[in-house]
């Protein structure tokens, strides 16, 4: 699914992915922590084609295309999805109207037939109340005074519509309570399907309790330095970041 070799990125002006190398397969779930700078939101932006993250050398290859030669509307179009650490606030346009816009873009880039609005309709209304997302919600400005579990719920739910093959999760743990938590974790687990493949993104260890991966890796100084399963993330929740970070330095 997902093939990165050597990958070496800057952004504004400094070097920030030093040679990072990984691989993900269709079905599985990678957990990637690390310290703070240690590259783990730049893999993110960069993979999504964010602009101002310049290439400097490597390779990323996704379903055996050269990802760096497609543009961000057709990465997404490609079923390339980026959960934002902080999702950004659309003040004019409501939940659902941004929703059905998404959803009937990437249709129609994949050339199928475009939803109305009773089909769609019918359609975010199942997928919403799985997780927690009444009407009213739907009918807000997207993420406009939303709380922390409210964004990440929104968040899932365009997730969950799309049905993306690789979903990238920046950090969707931040902010939120261990409720919401919990609910946004039920949603991902409901995606996980043979020919999806995610990168779940974290800090902390409390979130892979809930959304267990595969396979853990540690970024620091801008390329994997330690990978295992998970109980490697259990190590890093007792021992901490140092010792890694230090011999990555060296």
């Amino acid at each position: 699914m997902l093939e990165i070799k050597d990958l070496h990125v800057e952004v504004g002006g400094k070097e920030i992915l030093k040679g990072l190398s990984l691989t993900v397969n269709a079905g599985e779930v990678h957990a990637i922590m690390g310290p703070n700078g240690a590259g783990k939101s730049t893999l993110a932006y960069f993979m999504a084609g964010r602009e101002g993250y310049k290439h400097i050398s490597g390779s990323v290859t996704y379903k055996g295309q050269n990802l760096l030669d497609m543009a961000i509307e057709e990465r997404a179009s490609a079923g390339v999805f980026l959960a934002f650490q902080y999702p950004i606030e659309i003040p004019g346009v409501t939940t659902m109207t941004f929703l059905k816009t998404a959803v009937n873009a990437q249709r129609k880039a994949r050339g199928e037939e475009e939803l109305d609005a009773v089909r769609f309709l019918k359609l975010v209304r199942v997928k919403a109340k799985a997780l927690n997302i009444s009407d009213d919600m739907l009918r807000r400005p997207l993420n406009v005074g939303f709380s922390g579990g409210e964004k990440k719920r929104a968040e899932t739910l365009q997730m969950s519509l799309l049905e993306p093959a690789l979903a990238v999760l920046d950090e969707t743990d931040s902010g939120l309570d261990i409720d919401a938590l919990k609910i946004v974790a039920e949603g991902v687990n409901a995606l996980r399907s043979p020919d999806r493949a995610m990168i779940v993104i974290t800090h902390y260890q409390r979130l892979l309790d809930y959304i267990v991966p595969d396979k853990v890796h540690v970024l620091s100084n801008g390329r994997v330095v330690r990978s295992g399963g998970k109980e490697l993330a259990m190590e890093l929740e007792e021992t901490g970041y140092g010792e890694i970070s230090a011999s990555a330095a060296q």
